[in-house]
């Protein structure tokens, strides 16, 4: 099994493309589409969205809900945390080893927990 998407509600969509259009973009991933209340992003294994909920209703972030990207090296994951702090996004954890893997986790506009790792 392989996941197939994963969407992210926004209650500020122009605010929400913008800060992921700055961190996909230094890996080359470009929106794909743009519709009515969403934003899409295709990756190689992946698509991602950021959309305004569907029942109208205010977006919120789940408790225990995590978004985790695999950035390929410590490195990156330093210098990703960096960019989506200075995108306005809030330190939930600096970069640094845990277990196996490199990570560093970050609150996105919306408080969407995500996880950068290596």
């Amino acid at each position: 099994m392989q996941m197939n998407y994963f969407v992210a509600g926004t209650n500020d969509r122009d605010a929400a493309t913008r800060f992921y259009d700055a961190i996909f973009g230094r890996f080359g991933i470009q929106q794909a589409a743009k519709t009515e209340r969403m934003t899409y992003w295709l990756g190689d294994g992946f698509a991602f969205a950021v959309a305004e909920p569907f029942d109208g209703e205010p977006a919120t972030n789940g408790n225990g809900t995590m978004i985790g990207f695999n950035v390929g090296d410590p490195r990156t994951v330093e210098e990703i945390f960096k960019l989506a702090i200075e995108l306005g996004g809030a330190d939930e954890g600096r970069p640094g080893q845990r277990g196996p893997y490199y990570s560093a986790y970050v609150r996105d506009l919306d408080h969407n927990k995500i996880c950068f790792a290596a």
